[in-house]
């Protein structure tokens, strides 16, 4: 047990563990589209659809993860599982780059979805029970385990992306499986030492099921024949509506149907109480604004990387910098600036603003940053190259966004959820991002190029500068309108903040 000024030896492992597993996805995402383009020879727009399906995918198979983990398996079993399958996908794309296999590649991202479903949910909720119930440093904690999220992402690109463009891809590729093997083996090695409640249990051994906090309902988590049918056909309503109607893609289809229906039938459960309903709603209204902050966050995987490799000027003293190592910027930022924002709100203590409020500034503060770079862009043709710091202040002020939003979301979820179904509504939570995820990737493949203009709802794209300030627009009012409704959403989560 830790005292309530440090943080248990467990949080560092998990920031370890959490650390190599964000090396190895965020190594593969930084050279992901420029292979498909450069080396399997996709068209930016096929590449973009595809980056977009990965991610989502990526942040759906979570909720499998989740429920697995809440009901049969527990937490270390389905990280120690998703580990494995996460190295061996990126063992499958270094195949793919040595032979310029497409097949090998599908086989690789298949393997990499599901292998993230069951590994990244459970060890976000892990973090949380480490800690006692209400405890003032859960919110500096999960920014802390941010920062091992962020350290990952930043040697990635550098490594992968200087490997995959100046080598061969292949050889980022097996880096980034290399430094899975390397957070599982940790993790495998330590867990019984360090991953130790307050009370003294061995935290993720059993599932969270068994797991039930004080004044929580104690009835098993169950649905009548009649409720899973309605919701069953719910489903496939909604999957025909966006594949038959809209006109969606299939997996979108897919991703877009469950982002609706699985919430639906977590607030159908007749054994959550009316406090439980209250705070799961919470949740989900949250997590619908976030698909507004990470659908426009998420470009620097793809349209970003489009604008780095073409009009950023990246040359400095006759060496041009690899365009991935871009993805390294904003991971960079959060190291250095995490500690920071988790001593601001530890110092803020009671005072500090609610949990909805700081993630409506983290919308705001992402709209900013495309509202700066949309300056560097303006009337310059596609041909052309800009300063490299417009891209580096829009990462910078990006990350400021990420730091108001993505952690403290994190700790949000941990802190509302009832105990059987946390690791599930974690799962909800990257639900949120695998919708926002696949809406990146659609809007991606709208990037704008010289001669080829494209459309969104109407709104016409002739340069990058409007394809910025789309997302100005969208993040803009997305972030306006949750500060509007926090006061009322505080209400709802019944004296947490």
């Amino acid at each position: 047990m830790s005292n309530q000024t440090g943080h248990p030896k467990g949080l560092y492992l998990l920031f370890f563990t959490e650390m190599w597993e964000r090396f190895s996805y965020y190594g593969m995402r930084a050279i992901l589209v420029l292979f498909l383009t450069k080396q399997l020879l996709m068209d930016k727009g096929l590449s973009s659809e595809l980056y977009g399906t990965f991610t989502g995918l990526v942040y759906l198979t979570p909720i499998i993860g989740g429920y697995m983990a809440d009901r049969y398996w527990g937490n270390r079993k389905s990280i120690l599982l998703g580990g494995l399958l996460m190295a061996a996908g990126q063992f499958c794309l270094y195949f793919s780059g040595e032979a310029s296999s497409h097949m090998l590649m599908y086989v690789g991202l298949g393997l990499l979805v599901f292998g993230n479903g069951f590994f990244k949910p459970n060890i976000s909720t892990m973090v949380g029970q480490l800690y006692p119930e209400n405890d003032k440093r859960l919110d500096p904690a999960y920014t802390i385990f941010y920062m091992g999220i962020n350290l990952g992402a930043f040697f990635a690109p550098l490594v992968c992306g200087y490997l995959g463009e100046n080598v061969a891809f292949k050889w980022g590729f097996l880096a980034a499986g290399i430094g899975m093997l390397i957070g599982t083996g940790a993790f495998y090695w330590l867990k019984s030492t360090y991953l130790v409640s307050p009370t003294g249990y061995q935290i993720g051994a059993e599932p969270n099921k068994a797991r039930l906090k004080e004044g929580e309902s104690q009835t098993t988590s169950t649905f009548e024949t009649n409720q899973m049918l309605a919701i069953t056909l719910g489903s496939f309503a909604l999957f025909a509506l966006f594949y038959w109607g809209i006109k969606f893609d299939f997996f979108g289809s897919i991703i877009f149907a469950l982002a609706i229906s699985i919430p639906m039938t977590i607030i159908l459960d007749r054994s959550l109480n009316s406090m439980e309903k209250d705070r799961i709603w919470v949740i989900f209204i949250a997590a619908f604004f976030v698909v507004f902050f990470w659908s426009a966050f998420e470009q620097a995987g793809a349209s970003l990387t489009f604008f780095a490799d073409e009009q950023t000027n990246r040359t400095f003293f006759g060496w041009t910098m690899p365009a991935s190592w871009f993805n390294s910027f904003n991971a960079i930022f959060i190291v250095i600036f995490a500690p920071i924002f988790s001593a601001m709100w530890l110092r803020m203590g009671d005072k500090q603003p609610a949990s909805t409020t700081k993630q409506a500034l983290g919308l705001l503060l992402l709209a900013l940053g495309y509202f700066y770079i949309s300056f560097g862009v303006k009337g310059v043709d596609a041909s052309s190259k800009v300063s490299i710091f417009w891209l580096t202040g829009l990462y910078l002020i990006h990350t400021f966004g990420e730091l108001c939003l993505s952690p403290i979301g994190l700790s949000m979820v941990n802190k509302l959820s009832p105990a059987r179904l946390a690791s599930l509504l974690m799962g909800v939570w990257f639900l949120a991002n695998a919708t926002a995820n696949k809406f990146a990737g659609m809007l991606s493949a709208l990037y704008p190029e010289e001669g080829k203009p494209t459309s969104f709802l109407g709104y016409a794209m002739n340069n990058t500068y409007d394809f910025f300030m789309l997302f100005v627009v969208m993040a803009g009012i997305a972030g306006v309108i949750l500060l509007l409704m926090s006061k009322w959403l505080q209400a709802k989560m019944h004296g947490i903040k």
